[in-house]
């Protein structure tokens, strides 16, 4: 499954974006993802790029006040999280106003801002507590733009994520873990294995609401239902939510979608895509958003591999049930956000290719509407869901910005005419080659896919290929800065060429696409990144006696698939990868994710799982092949990789297995992911030596 920059999600991660890991609270957050490492740099090349990397300055979120005039921004350094407001007509740096708790308080962290709708307070999460509350946990806060002082709303203790105002302007609700031990996401570290499993201990997500005027906390959803997204009625009364039953961390790819009367607390189903039929049958739902007269509700539906990583088609649903319409059925796109910007007008942005994609469909004629339409060859995202976008009642938008070539920076403006906001980065320049966008086709597919040059690249050199394959399936490579850890830009940088493509089952290419590997595990998307590589190969001055295979999760699936279907790769580094999808099935935290992409599961139909199990085909690996997961990882256990590694070094084949302490699927430690790049560069180095 995959990790999107700005937003995480489960079996897709990547490693190339570390800066979206869902935690406890944002100063854990902010903490654990900057540290620095004394742990010391074996490879000199390798220290001189994390140092580069390190310097990064992060904008983690963004929000455009309703008139359009003012953006708060939080941004990550290595001491703390902070949030500014920066003027959208004159963005000066000097004028930057730092939003305060007034605590005190230091080595702590503020984020998420979001205004309220008559644009006079910012509601922010914090950190930066007083004395009294527990060190490090977050509370809600509210910022008076009329007295630029900030008053602490919330007392708690636990996870809190996603505030969002209520459209009257009384209270602000969020998702709440009550005496949260760990995220409340798949992708960190499970809790060590003790008592009745499934039912000792379980955390459950539900929306929390606090009242401005009293300061009145109340949990609003029940206590059986684990609440993944939600979203206000435009009369503030209701809510709407994709929630299942507990465990949370297994369960979104059977969420429902309900409404709830905050009158009653009486939870309604309107939507259970196992009793439908049609085009979203059986599939997953994301993104609700209640439509400004309150009697529909959009969604986005699709085959997701991740919550959180989310493509798909739009569909409207009556807010009080029904048949759900799909609005954009056969669109060559992936929509991943969504919202109502007039009674029949939804705001989309999507996945086109590996492009970022924003406009606005009319829902009278279904079109898109031309004039609200632009194209970002980059990664973009207001720090919420993946490819969120901040929308004011103006229609100007703040996104956060980032690409191969350009460090992550805030913009705002109108969607044709963005103003850079911030220049937290102009200083950094890509210690990498150049980027290029390539398009392919095979068995009548348009495939598109990323190609990294070698730094300082020289046309008549021939360079090493490292093929790195994404996350997901669901998910899709798209341009970004790096951070300090495992992926394909520090390979460039490291002197090769680096290839990311997004073969069936990615996003960017409609529906159809994305589900065009269903039942068809490393075959059909296999075949599609050796084609690709035919057409570099013909175009570029590569070394086919050094190409490469590797990725995690998913891509650490291609990468112990892949060895058992060609010899064309030298060496291999498969990182937190599944080797038998029969014994996964039993294993994992996440089984339900499972049976869309295989039909049945894996009691009533275990030759589809062996058909694409690595371990069927163990006989055929010659290729030397690096194995490294963490040790408490839920969605692709550590057992699937001592098993590859264990069969490899029976049948003869050079293998090393590294497993990670107290890491789960998305590694936090600096020194463990710093580690996992020099392995595996060490690895390639070794197995694929220049000549």
């Amino acid at each position: 499954m995959a990790l999107a920059d700005l937003r995480t999600s489960p079996l897709s991660f990547g490693f190339i974006a570390l800066t979206a890991l869902s935690t406890l609270g944002t100063a854990a957050r902010a903490h654990a993802e900057t540290e620095t490492s004394t742990t010391p740099i074996k490879n000199a090349r390798i220290g001189s790029l994390i140092e580069t990397l390190g310097q990064t300055r992060t904008p983690t979120s963004v929000a455009i006040s309703p008139d359009g005039s003012t953006v708060a921004w939080s941004v990550r350094t290595h001491a703390q999280t902070q949030i500014h407001l920066s003027n959208v007509e004159n963005p000066d740096p000097a004028k930057e106003k730092i939003v305060s708790t007034g605590s005190g308080a230091t080595d702590c962290s503020s984020s998420d801002p979001k205004w309220s709708l008559d644009g006079e307070s910012l509601a922010f999460v914090s950190s930066c507590t007083a004395k009294t509350d527990q060190p490090g946990q977050d509370q809600v806060f509210l910022y008076s733009k009329t007295t630029g002082e900030s008053k602490q709303l919330t007392h708690l203790t636990g996870g809190i994520d996603s505030l969002a105002w209520s459209p009257d302007g009384k209270s602000v609700a969020f998702l709440f873990v009550e005496n949260a031990t760990r995220s409340a996401g798949a992708l960190a570290a499970m809790k060590p294995w003790s008592g009745v499993i499934g039912e000792d201990g379980v955390e459950i997500q539900r929306v929390g609401v606090v009242q401005l005027a009293s300061g009145a906390f109340s949990q609003v959803t029940p206590a059986t239902l684990h609440v993944y997204e939600f979203n206000w009625s435009p009369d503030s009364k209701s809510l709407a939510f994709v929630a299942a039953n507990p465990p949370g961390e297994n369960n979104w790819w059977v969420a429902q979608l309900y409404t709830e009367d905050l009158a009653t607390a009486q939870p309604r189903s309107i939507l259970d895509t196992t009793k439908i039929t049609g085009s979203l049958h059986d599939l997953q739902i994301a993104v609700p958003r209640w439509s400004p007269n309150g009697k529909q509700i959009a969604f986005i539906g699709g085959i997701m591999s991740d919550q959180g990583s989310t493509g798909g088609d739009l569909y409207l649903i009556p807010s009080t049930g029904g048949e759900p319409k799909d609005v954009t059925p056969g669109r060559a796109a992936s929509v991943a956000f969504l919202g109502w910007v007039g009674p029949d007008i939804i705001a989309i942005a999507e996945q086109v290719g590996g492009s970022s994609h924003l406009t606005a469909i009319d829902l009278a004629t279904g079109k898109d509407i031309p004039q609200a339409s632009v194209t970002f060859p980059e990664t973009i995202g207001a720090g919420d869901l993946e490819m969120s976008v901040s929308l004011s009642q103006e229609h100007t938008i703040a996104i956060i910005r980032t690409s191969f070539e350009r460090a992550p920076e805030v913009w705002a403006g109108h969607i044709h005419d963005l103003k850079q906001i911030t220049h937290l980065n102009d200083s950094l320049k890509p210690a990498w080659g150049k980027s290029e966008n390539l398009e392919w086709t095979n068995d009548g597919f348009q495939v598109q896919g990323w190609l990294l040059y070698p730094a300082n690249y020289d046309p008549a050199k021939k360079y090493p290929l490292l093929v790195m394959v994404h996350g997901g399936p669901s998910s899709a490579v798209t341009p970004r800065w790096p951070g300090a850890g495992y992926g394909g830009v520090p390979f460039s940088a490291l002197g090769y060429f680096v290839f990311m493509p997004n073969p069936r089952g990615s996003y960017g290419q409609g529906e159809k696409f994305t589900q065009a590997n269903v039942k068809d595990f490393g075959y059909g998307d296999l075949h599609d990144i050796l084609a690709g590589m035919d057409v570099l190969e013909k175009r570029f001055p590569i070394d086919k006696n050094r190409e490469g295979l590797t990725g995690w999760s998913y891509g650490g699936f291609m990468t112990m698939f892949g060895v058992t279907q060609t010899t064309r790769f030298r060496a291999a580094v498969a990182g937190a990868g599944i080797s038998d999808w029969k014994s996964y099935y039993g294993e994992n935290s996440i089984d339900q994710w499972m049976v869309p992409f295989f039909g049945k599961t894996v009691y009533d139909d275990a030759a589809v799982y062996a058909k694409s199990s690595a371990i069927e085909y163990i006989k055929n690996v010659k290729t030397p092949t690096l194995v490294v997961v963490g040790d408490r990882d839920g969605e692709c256990p550590a057992p699937q990789s001592f098993e590859f590694w264990h069969a490899l070094r029976a049948e003869g084949v050079k293998t090393q297995l590294v497993i990670y302490p107290n890491e789960g699927h998305g590694f936090r430690d600096p020194a463990h992911r710093r580690d996992v790049l020099e392995r595996a560069f060490d690895w390639f180095e070794t197995e694929m030596p220049a000549k």
